[in-house]
C-alpha cells in the first residue's frame, strides 16, 4: 500500500464564498452531492483524517473578471500541503498575459473547464494560450469528457485531446476523470499508451475496479495521477476504492504520489 498520497484534483473556495458556491453548483445537477462545506479548512481536516500529504486545489474562472481574485486567493493559500491552480477565461483578451502572471507568481499551473467556460478544446483561438502555457512550463489541468450538469457535446473529447497534444507536445496537459468522463471507450482508442497525463477521479464509481486497473496498466506508468474531486466525492472512500484496484506496488507508488510530486516539482 502507498505510504504517501497526493490528491491531484480537489476544490475549495474562500470562506465567504464557500456556502454560496456549493449551493449553486449542487443546484445544477442532482447527480452529485457535497461531502464537505467547500472551505479550505475542511479539506485540510479531510486530508489529515485520510493520510493525504498534499492536495491540488483547482479553481475555475467562469468569467474574465475572476482572474485577479482567484490569483490572489491562490497565492494566499499556497503551502507545502496545498498546491493551488489559478484559472484564466479564454474570452479574456488578457488571457495570454495572465499566463505569464501566473508563472511569475510562482504557481504551478492552470485549471480550465470547457463547459463552465464555454469553449472547445481544439479551437484554434486557444492556441496562443496553449503556446504561453507550454512556454512557461506550467501544467494545464483540463476537465475532459462530459459533465454532469451540461448537455453531452464534445468539448474536450479524447480525439480533441489527442489533436491538441500532438500540436503542443511539450505542454503538460492533465486530462481529468481517467482521460475523459463517460467517454472511456474513446479514451482507450485515442489516449491509452500515449504520453498524456490522466487523473482518475470519478472513474472507479462508473467503470468498476477491473476495467480501471486494466486501463491504468495499459497506460505509461509515469502518466497516471490519483485524484478525488473532493468535495464532490468522499476523499477517504475514494482512496479506499482506488487502493482496491490492486495495482503492482511500484505502480501504486507512482500513481498515488511519485508522478504527482514530479509534475508539481515537489521534493520527494
Amino acid at each position: 500500500m502507498p505510504d504517501k498520497i497526493i490528491d491531484f484534483h480537489t476544490h475549495a473556495f474562500p470562506d465567504a464564498l464557500a456556502e454560496r458556491a456549493i449551493t449553486q453548483l449542487l443546484s445544477e445537477t442532482d447527480e452529485v452531492r457535497s461531502f464537505l462545506d467547500g472551505k479550505l479548512s475542511s479539506l485540510i481536516a479531510s486530508m489529515d483524517a485520510n493520510g493525504v500529504e498534499t492536495s491540488v486545489v483547482c479553481s475555475i474562472a467562469t468569467k474574465p473578471s475572476q482572474f485577479d481574485p482567484i490569483l490572489q486567493w491562490s497565492q494566499q493559500i499556497a503551502s507545502d500541503r496545498i498546491i493551488p491552480l489559478a484559472s484564466v477565461h479564454p474570452q479574456d483578451p488578457a488571457a495570454v498575459e495572465h499566463i505569464h502572471q501566473i508563472a511569475q507568481a510562482g504557481l504551478k499551473g492552470v485549471k480550465m473547464h470547457p463547459y463552465y467556460q464555454d469553449f472547445y478544446l481544439d479551437d484554434p483561438n486557444l492556441y496562443p494560450l496553449f503556446e504561453a502555457i507550454q512556454a512557461e512550463g506550467l501544467l494545464l489541468t483540463m476537465h475532459t469528457g462530459y459533465d454532469f450538469a451540461f448537455e453531452r457535446i464534445d468539448r474536450a473529447s479524447p480525439k480533441q485531446i489527442s489533436d491538441v497534444v500532438q500540436r503542443f507536445p511539450e505542454m503538460k496537459l492533465v486530462a481529468t476523470h481517467l482521460g475523459a468522463w463517460q467517454q472511456w471507450d474513446d479514451v482507450e482508442r485515442y489516449l491509452l499508451g500515449e504520453p498524456i497525463y490522466m487523473e482518475t477521479s470519478f472513474s472507479v464509481e462508473y467503470l468498476g475496479p477491473e476495467r480501471v486497473r486494466r486501463m491504468l496498466l495499459s497506460h505509461p506508468p509515469e502518466y497516471i495521477l490519483f485524484g478525488t474531486d473532493s468535495p464532490w466525492t468522499d476523499q477517504g472512500a475514494t482512496i479506499s476504492s482506488h487502493k482496491n484496484i490492486d495495482l503492482p506496488e511500484e505502480i501504486q507508488k507512482k500513481y498515488f504520489f511519485e508522478n504527482s510530486s514530479q509534475i508539481l516539482g515537489l521534493r520527494q
